[in-house]
């Protein structure tokens, strides 16, 4: 199988170019920068879409971009570098003359409305109520295909919660000042923490990458790219300071991630939603690291 990735530079994309490969797959990256076994975004718009059974977008601006501070600009990058690459994606499928049997978009938890009691599977009804679920709604609905292609492309949209891996995403900050002893909860810690470890998310979007066993529905498939466990933002503190053999008692109030980083994009943090995979799990996907012990001791290596 030949399998095209938007953003297949980045962290996630490259787990699963990784993935794709031992597979023995094929994999073509989309990217700003071109190179062997890469085409770049305009070059994708001038020619098509190349020869490929599947295709994923991973591309988007890093919302916890540290170096990047929270104000207009910015919000306006992390919209157009999700939908614009998720637009240019569906509209080269959707007008080639053999388009891939599956179309895999990953986007975010953050369409649930952060709650300490509700419980979220793919089938919960959601609106848009804040800047982040309105980015999931319009990037999701930038990813549909006209229905006279989805007789024979498999739509799939993986909502994800929070990356967990060692070579980037949410670890990539939080090490430090764990390995410090300054590591500590978010506000309350009594916020859920949607997670998943970067395998699992890379093992789902390959799950989602296999062709259709029957004729596709013309609506997307929708998958929850979270661990089966739910956790607090406590929870996870806990265990990676009993990872590391850290101290963890310097708790960050809210005021300060409010500060520090913008309250729009510090509700990731500082609040957040209990997202089950009932689908994911539904469909046969076996987790490598099911729980917040396994999958953190594989990230800091012990």
């Amino acid at each position: 199988m030949r399998v095209l990735i938007g953003g297949g530079s980045g962290f996630v994309g490259r787990e699963l170019t990784l993935l794709l490969k031992h597979k023995g797959h094929e994999v073509t990256v989309i990217s700003r920068q071109p190179g062997p076994g890469k085409i770049t975004w305009g070059e994708l718009e001038s020619h098509g879409l190349p020869p490929c059974e599947g295709a994923v977008n991973l591309a988007g601006e890093n919302l916890m971009n540290p170096l990047r501070w929270w104000n207009e600009s910015y919000k306006k990058d992390l919209f157009s570098s999700r939908i614009d690459t998720t637009k240019s994606m569906a509209q080269a499928i959707a007008a080639s003359s053999s388009p891939p049997h599956s179309w895999v978009l990953v986007s975010g938890v953050a369409c649930y409305k952060p709650s300490l009691t509700a419980e979220y599977t793919e089938d919960s009804e959601w609106t848009p109520f804040d800047v982040l679920s309105k980015l999931v709604k319009e990037w999701e609905a930038s990813a549909l295909l006209p229905e006279t292609v989805t007789k024979n492309t498999k739509q799939v949209v993986i909502r994800s919660g929070a990356v967990l891996g060692r070579d980037g995403g949410a670890m990539k900050q939080m090490l430090l000042p764990f390995w410090l002893g300054l590591g500590g909860t978010l506000g309350s810690g009594r916020q859920p923490f949607p997670w998943i470890h970067v395998s699992d998310l890379a093992g789902i979007i390959a799950h989602a990458l296999e062709p259709p066993a029957a004729t596709p529905s013309p609506s997307p498939q929708v998958f929850n790219g979270v661990a089966p466990t739910l956790n607090t933002n406590l929870e996870f503190t806990k265990e990676l300071g009993r990872v590391l053999r850290r101290p963890t008692i310097f708790p960050v109030p809210g005021f300060v991630m409010n500060t520090v980083m913008g309250s729009e994009r510090a509700v990731v943090l500082m609040q957040g939603q209990k997202v089950l995979p009932k689908r994911t799990q539904e469909a046969g996907f076996e987790y490598k690291y099911p729980d917040l012990n396994s999958a953190l001791k594989e990230i800091v290596g012990t």
